[in-house]
């Protein structure tokens, strides 16, 4: 978390002018926070860092968080340069890309959804004029695709000079899409500024679950209301926006004879109410069909709750199997049953708790910084010249 942030983070020599540009305060969600705390990081080892994000970040029907804008940030907010861009005003996307590339050595672009990327394209294409550009790419998969989506990724990778993803999964995914260089680095955690929930070990059982963040059909929740039915005596709380339609969620849940054990809060949960949420449960349940890289498990085990998860995206290689958490196939009602009834075995749960460690942030980071200093051609404290080769 920023407040943590001690020197140094990297090991270059000579300190390096980087511009930031994606998703940042008064936006909501991971990827803001992500932008948030990497500028954090690389300002605390001595480099000249600027944030520009979106004035307007996509439409309101795809993106509903577009609408709901932060009042009160959620961590130590970089600040961000006062400068109009839109994902739809073409007029702003060279400027920025201009601008960015006369302040910087290297500009870094935060990428997530599809709608963004012919602005974020007409950056880059600007910026490597005069500095090296790295898309970090949050989702080399689109969650649910959509014609074009393919075309629009391939533009912006071949706009930039290099990648950093994830997942092996993504860089398998964009090597059908590009020849730039890729590189696999592990999320790092970028949590809201927070207290932790008061959540012990040795507390009974309560029987309750929590699946939270946004709720959208490639989580799985139409799974989790599934398997549910097949174990008894354990309430189900769902926290999140909807980005599905929750007349049909509702409706299942009423098919499935579950009303009295499902519980819905349709909003977005302010960032200071997580704690005390958190530890009213027994476990986070995240019945993802398909992932890419995911912070909730890091969330979830920052204030000592175990996880169900299932084997896609980082799940497998974030959740130790049977020490602080338990995994299963995905899109399988009796499998997911299976692990959620293993919840309530005899010592089970206690031994879950008992193993949950949070995230060693400081090497996740890093190696991430490291991973994107090697993509920038960053050698030696010095950005490598546009005719020296990156890899």
């Amino acid at each position: 978390m920023s407040s943590d942030v001690e020197e140094p983070r990297d090991s270059l020599s000579q300190p390096v002018r980087v511009t930031l540009i994606g998703p940042a305060f008064p936006w909501r969600g991971g990827i803001p926070l992500l932008t948030n705390e990497l500028a954090h990081r690389l300002a605390a080892s001595g480099h000249t860092v600027h944030v520009r994000t979106w004035t307007r970040q996509g439409p309101a029907r795809l993106l509903p968080a577009e609408l709901h804008p932060l009042a009160t940030p959620e961590a130590d907010v970089f600040p961000t340069v006062r400068e109009p861009l839109s994902w739809r005003n073409p007029l702003q996307w060279a400027r920025t890309g201009r601008r960015a590339a006369a302040a910087s050595d290297v500009v870094v672009l935060l990428y997530y959804v599809p709608f963004q990327a012919p602005a974020l394209a007409t950056i880059a294409r600007a910026a490597r004029r005069a500095a090296r550009v790295v898309v970090i790419c949050a989702n080399a998969v689109p969650h649910e695709p959509r014609p074009g989506d393919r075309l629009l990724m391939s533009l912006l990778m071949r706009s930039a000079d290099a990648i950093l993803v994830h997942t092996e999964a993504e860089r398998d995914a964009l090597r059908r899409l590009t020849d730039r260089p890729a590189a696999v680095a592990a999320l790092p955690p970028h949590l809201p500024a927070t207290g932790r929930s008061p959540v012990g070990p040795d507390g009974p059982p309560r029987r309750r679950l929590l699946f939270f963040g946004k709720v959208r059909p490639y989580k799985g929740v139409d799974v989790l209301l599934r398997a549910l039915t097949l174990v008894p005596d354990v309430e189900l709380r769902i926290v999140g926006e909807f980005y599905e339609d929750r007349a049909r969620l509702d409706a299942l849940v009423d098919d499935l004879g579950l009303g009295d054990r499902v519980h819905t809060s349709p909003d977005y949960l302010p960032a200071g109410r997580i704690p005390e949420l958190f530890a009213g449960f027994d476990a986070l349940v995240l019945p993802y069909r398909t992932a890419t890289a995911s912070q909730l498990v890091a969330l979830a085990h920052w204030h000592g709750l175990p996880v169900v998860a299932t084997r896609v995206g980082n799940f497998p290689e974030t959740v130790r199997d049977g020490v602080d958490g338990l995994l299963c196939s995905p899109g399988d009602v009796l499998d997911l049953a299976r692990v959620l009834r293993s919840l309530y075995e005899p010592g089970r749960l206690a031994a879950l708790r008992a193993g949950v460690r949070p995230a060693d942030g400081e090497a996740t980071w890093r190696n991430y910084i490291a991973a994107l200093w090697s993509l920038a051609g960053v050698d030696g404290g010095r950005p490598r010249s546009r005719t020296e080769p990156t890899g």
